[in-house]
């Protein structure tokens, strides 16, 4: 027997034993910590005969094991004990896996296999996620399928336009990734809503929309001064929270010029987290109710955030062609009064392709996002009391004074 089939062997039969025992603990009518095990090696077995005698013996396996986990099912049928056909399938699937350890990627089947022992473990945790879900939860996860698997893939991927800076398929692409990473937060803030306390509320806030948490939270101390101090708290950690997610986007948008990008927008991060540190000892001890988050994955949002993103790029592309680096800021700060997301993903892209200094690229994001913070403070005093103003007033000040000290003393 060769080295590579007894290496074959060996991982299925880890698996089958890794899902037999979690199949074990869980009674199931199936089989259990040797069963599994054996499906696995029958499904290894089969694969490697299939590829002298042909693929009719892989056929031939898997009909093999449907009909006996039938005539397994019959008398439970007809003794009316209705159940779940989980096990059923993740036998069929084991099997499956088997085989492909013969003859497809191993590395594949590992990852699927982990995957299935975990859905088979986290059943409980699973289906208390599922009763969470409500019906404008689900409405929101149906809305980021049209977003992203219905109109993505028909969108054309060719550049149009001045600079060649119109490609529906990218523009729309950066939508679908935005709205997923707000829609993740958002999902989750709904999960743990009940149990949401005034830090996770400001996190998922900032990941959703630090804009719109801003103003759901100014609205709350809008006719009373209770709360101001922990709704000030709310938007510092959701403002916070904003330059972590401007972070992500460098890293994924400019990987290779990650570091010279995202010094200085750290260093911004982390005078922003010193003083939310101390916003949250002084108001520790006061209560107040976290704000509504609403669903991000609307087809208005998308359109909208599209929209935006492509007037962007055409704004960076033209500042830079005809006014310089100075151009450049006076995009950031009127970009950066609205969102984050579009200057930042297209700043970055242009660093990442050379197509601009990676000094101006920080600068020009470092900029939008101070303007953000003045567009924010801007809503509180519209909309929220004196008390939570006075606050975000103070705690954004400090906030643009770090800002102002980096974009003059960090080095170029």
């Amino acid at each position: 027997m060769d080295f590579e089939f007894a290496q074959q062997l060996l991982i299925s039969l880890a698996l089958g034993m890794l899902i037999g025992l979690q199949r074990e603990r869980t009674d199931s009518a199936i089989g259990g910590i040797r069963t599994y095990p054996l499906v696995t090696l029958l499904g290894t077995v089969c694969g490697k005969l299939g590829q002298t005698y042909g693929g009719w013996v892989l056929g031939a396996g898997f009909l093999g094991l449907a009909v006996m986990i039938l005539i397994g099912n019959l008398p439970r049928a007809r003794r009316g004990e209705g159940s779940g056909i989980t096990s059923e399938v993740a036998v069929l699937l084991l099997y499956a896996l088997g085989a492909l350890l013969v003859t497809g990627s191993m590395f594949a089947v590992v990852v699927v296999g982990g995957v299935v022992a975990l859905l088979l473990h986290w059943k409980d945790p699973l289906h208390r996620f599922a009763g969470a879900i409500g019906d404008t939860d689900m409405r929101a996860m149906m809305q980021f399928v049209l977003i992203s698997m219905v109109i993505l893939p028909i969108l054309p991927r060719k550049d149009f336009g001045p600079y060649d800076v119109f490609n529906p398929f990218e523009i729309w692409l950066m939508v679908v990734l935005i709205v997923g990473m707000s829609l993740a937060a958002y999902v989750a803030y709904k999960v743990f809503s009940s149990r949401t306390g005034v830090i996770l509320s400001g996190l998922l806030g900032g990941m959703i929309s630090s804009t719109a948490t801003t103003v759901s939270a100014a609205r709350q101390t809008h006719k009373s001064t209770h709360g101001a101090g922990l709704g000030a708290l709310i938007v510092m950690i959701a403002s916070a929270v904003s330059f972590a997610r401007v972070l992500a986007e460098i890293g994924i948008f400019a990987s290779g010029k990650f570091t010279s990008l995202a010094m200085p927008i750290g260093a911004m991060l982390g005078a922003m987290v010193v003083i939310t540190a101390g916003s949250f000892f002084l108001t520790r001890r006061e209560d107040s109710q976290p704000p509504e988050q609403k669903n991000p994955a609307q087809l208005k949002t998308a359109l909208i955030f599209a929209g935006l993103y492509a007037a962007i790029k055409y704004a960076t592309a033209a500042a830079k062609d005809h006014f310089g680096s100075s151009g450049m800021y006076v995009v950031g700060v009127i970009s950066g009064l609205t969102d984050m997301d579009a200057i930042t993903i297209s700043t970055s892209r242009m660093v990442a392709g050379d197509q601009l200094d990676a000094v101006v690229g920080w600068r020009t994001i470092l900029i939008a996002g101070m303007a953000n913070l003045a567009f924010k403070g801007g809503a509180v005093a519209m909309l929220g009391s004196r008390a939570m103003f006075f606050r975000v007033a103070m705690l954004f000040g400090l906030s643009l004074a770090a800002g102002g000290l980096i974009l003059w003393l960090w080095p170029a």
